[in-house]
């Protein structure tokens, strides 16, 4: 019977990691392969090999924690091994049932917590900091994200350029006796710059998702000592990949779910700020959410290049009747809807549809780009288009709140009433 329920473990733990590679490379390298820097396939196995740095690295932390750190590695039986890893695949199940991007991270430990609940065995102290990290870290990206849309986007914006090439950016020259390796002879000096960014960035976030994402895959087993923390890194990064390989280049074919409206550069810089966040935090061994760290970090961005419209002094100022204070949305961040204003920069769906915006940048003369003053830039154009539905923004959070909740709640009653 213990085999057999290892055996199950075992399964379930490769169809969590297979679910995780299929959702997480779409994410890290739809910029690059729809700007046609790396073909699918190279994108898997850059995922896959800095995927497996992040687990192999810091995401021995996140693993420690959710194996004995939360509950003693005790209560991880074969039959709880299984119920937790039930409840982490069911939140993947939820997620692409109502199309959000839910929390694996989160459900797996509020399945843990309700198999401690039920076992008078919850480390209420540690929980306690994983949980003011989950409130924290979106107040940081969504902080950080602010700033760097009131002061550091538009000078970004106007010096990197974003373009889809006609073919890849790194070819096989043929030209002497043995084949090389040669940049896109087409590619200008300001498209390399960006492309750099843009898999630099793709490799930076495989990295962070194999650190914060394999603990969610097998720490129930490395728990009850069916596998070794290093058996369980392979085992995770082994069906991550296979995800990669297969499931993600749907994913990759879409340019991944919720990014193609939103400009490569804000792309870009969300990724970043989510992955150094999410990094830092599995360092410390605090398993967390990339998703809603990215989100916050969106919304954070958008509206610090809104609030550019007006000066800190005018941000500062009550409203009143006569001075109602300016409407700052983060619409900043999408194109504007009049048909006759200039886009506000090439979007991920842009670049994959190859429909980038041929436009060039205006400067002063000297040939730097110019980058209009804070409190001048005009508001109705900063804010043409609303980036966030309203409705579906709450359907988003909603769900990250009830997606765990429910985790806990049936982990719960199947420790405490059935098993």
């Amino acid at each position: 019977m213990v085999s057999t329920l290892v055996v199950i473990g075992l399964l379930v733990a490769a169809f969590v990691g297979f679910n995780i590679g299929g959702s997480s490379t779409g994410v890290a390298f739809g910029p690059a392969v729809g700007s046609k820097l790396v073909r699918k396939a190279t994108a898997a196995a850059l995922f896959s090999v800095f995927a497996f740095l992040g687990a192999w690295t810091v995401g021995r932390n996140v693993i420690v924690t959710m194996s004995e750190g939360i509950v003693p590695a005790a209560q991880f039986t074969p039959v709880a091994g299984v119920g937790v890893l039930f409840f982490t695949g069911l939140s993947l199940l939820v997620s692409n049932v109502y199309g959000v991007p839910a929390s694996t991270s989160m459900t797996a430990v509020g399945a843990i917590v309700g198999l401690g609940l039920a076992t008078g065995s919850l480390n209420e102290a540690l929980m306690f900091t994983i949980v003011s990290a989950w409130i924290v870290a979106p107040l940081i990206g969504l902080g950080i994200g602010a700033v760097i849309g009131r002061y550091v986007y538009p000078q970004l914006d106007a010096r990197l350029s974003f373009t889809r090439l006609e073919r890849q950016l790194l070819q096989i020259d043929r030209s002497g006796r043995i084949p090389g390796l040669r940049f896109n002879t087409n590619a200008s000096p300001r498209d390399l710059v960006g492309s750099a960014l843009v898999l630099g960035i793709a490799c930076y976030m495989g990295f962070s998702a194999g650190a914060s994402n394999a603990a969610n895959a097998i720490a129930p087993l490395v728990g009850n000592g069916a596998v070794s923390i290093d058996q369980g890194v392979l085992l995770a990064v082994a069906a991550i990949s296979l995800g990669g390989f297969t499931i993600a280049r749907r994913t990759l074919a879409t340019v991944g779910d919720g990014i193609t409206d939103l400009p490569i550069l804000a792309a870009l810089i969300v990724s970043t700020v989510g992955a150094t966040i999410i990094t830092v935090l599995s360092y410390f061994g605090i398993p967390a959410s990339l998703a809603v760290s990215t989100t916050c970090c969106i919304i954070g961005l958008g509206w610090g290049r809104a609030s550019r419209a007006v000066t800190l002094a005018e941000l500062a100022t009550p409203p009143s009747e006569t001075q109602p204070g300016p409407g700052l949305t983060t619409g900043a961040l999408a194109a504007p809807s009049t048909g006759d204003a200039e886009p506000a920069g090439p979007t991920v769906g842009d670049l994959a549809a190859g429909e980038t915006p041929e436009t060039e940048p205006a400067d002063q003369g000297d040939g730097s780009p110019t980058v209009p003053p804070i409190g001048e830039e005009d508001i109705e154009e900063l804010t043409a288009e609303t980036l966030f539905d309203p409705a579906a923004t709450t359907r988003i959070v909603a769900l990250w709140i009830i997606t765990p909740s429910l985790s806990v709640v049936g982990s719960y009653l199947l420790f405490a009433l059935l098993l």
